[in-house]
């Protein structure tokens, strides 16, 4: 308690564009809620999943976090997360659609909340790229076109066309879907073979090579902020990113910047996704869950918190607030709306959500790229390595 109001610890991920918007929506929960003080903390994404994996494995989890799809399970399993339906009469989920609702649960049970609909994009610096003469991403362009034009852009700017795709798992897992595959199979084992990867890690890495993609001293300072970003330091003229974190390149690309689909397959197969931008979820150690669940119930519920939130954390997953505040929405929460808009009906239904294991994998699949990036490794040789590693871990 403090001074005699129960006091919650919400932390989260993001931007500074976020961090604003959410301080303002707490401090309206707060005014609704004078026997609630809410403690609020945040950082980038990879600082967060590791302070939250300490909080969490210390059993000093936040009342209140923001999760992402890859820790669901995780934390579901490992019991540090509280079971929502024991307040369900304070948070209400009907709004929800019952298949991104059921995203947030494991074994049937629900352990979190979507909070935002988000999907990826490639986001590029408007002005550098028509400067350039380059023609501008279209819908249904493919893996192919979409290296064409970073091969373009460095020969015309002199920069790398984007930051190299191939650190970045996200991104794999969008061209493999286009091959009509997945990361995991339903039962959390891979999905793709060595040969898979290869073929992606070759593909890469010879852009790389080419100086169409960042090098990899550019590409190893990534780390969850748009600023350590070849395209947030002004190095590269394209990032591959999810659309609500791109809201961040605003204050750091001063032409502006705007979202393309993803490239998809040859055969023009998509394989990007809507899927829960993040999630809300109770610590299982909480002494105030029925606060905890109300604060959840008004970043999600609230009117006037999703006029303040916008698009920040995605589009609204309340159906009702999605269809009023569209019209409403200003700026780049508009550009993320009309480019969701844009791609409705035109997308596959998103995987579940990753088994447990994969929240190490990140790191893994991060790691042996740089060997290739690095030049220490073929794409074989790291192929081989990473599916290895990713079938022990997903053993144990």
């Amino acid at each position: 308690m403090g001074g005699g109001k129960v006091v919650l610890r919400y932390t989260w991920w993001g931007n500074p564009d976020r961090a604003e918007r959410t301080e303002q929506a707490v401090a309206l929960f707060e005014k609704q809620h004078p026997d609630i003080r809410v403690q609020t903390s945040f950082s980038g994404y990879d600082a967060y999943k590791q302070k939250l994996a300490v909080q969490a494995s210390g059993g000093d989890a936040p009342d209140v976090m923001q999760l992402d799809y890859r820790q669901i399970d995780q934390y579901a399993s490992g019991g540090v997360l509280f079971d929502l339906s024991q307040q369900k009469t304070v948070l209400r989920t009907s709004e929800i659609d019952a298949g991104l609702l059921d995203t947030g649960r494991v074994d049937g049970v629900q352990y979190a909340v979507p909070q935002g609909r988000g999907t990826e994009t490639v986001v590029y610096d408007v002005k550098a790229w028509k400067d350039s003469g380059v023609p501008l991403p279209t819908q249904g362009w493919t893996w192919d076109d979409w290296a064409e034009a970073m091969r373009a852009l460095k020969e015309r700017t002199g920069k790398p066309g984007a930051t190299d795709p191939g650190w970045s798992e996200d991104s794999f897992e969008v061209w493999l879907r286009g091959q009509g595959k997945s990361l995991y199979t339903e039962d959390g084992q891979l999905g793709f073979t060595a040969d898979d990867l290869t073929r992606w890690w070759t593909f890469t890495d010879k852009l790389r090579r080419e100086g169409a993609v960042s090098s990899a001293e550019q590409t190893t300072q990534v780390d969850g902020t748009v600023e350590n970003t070849p395209l947030g330091r002004g190095t590269a003229l394209s990032d591959t990113n999810w659309d609500a974190p791109s809201s961040g390149y605003l204050a750091i690309v001063a032409s502006g910047v705007a979202l393309a689909p993803m490239p998809s397959n040859e055969d023009g197969t998509p394989g990007q996704y809507f899927k829960p931008s993040m999630f809300l979820g109770v610590g299982a150690s909480t002494s105030h869950p029925k606060a905890a669940a109300q604060l959840i119930d008004f970043l999600i519920n609230d009117d006037e918190a999703a006029k303040i939130l916008g698009a920040t954390r995605g589009i609204p997953v309340n159906e009702t607030i999605r269809k009023e505040t569209a019209p409403l929405l200003k700026d780049f929460d508009r550009t993320i709306s009309d480019y969701q808009a844009s791609l409705e009906g035109k997308l596959k239904d998103p995987p579940q959500a990753p088994p447990s294991g994969d929240n190490a994998l990140q790191t893994t699949f991060q790691r042996d790229y740089d060997q290739v990036s690095y030049e220490r490794m073929s794409p074989r040789e790291a192929a081989e390595n990473y599916v290895t590693e990713a079938k022990a871990e997903l053993r144990s």
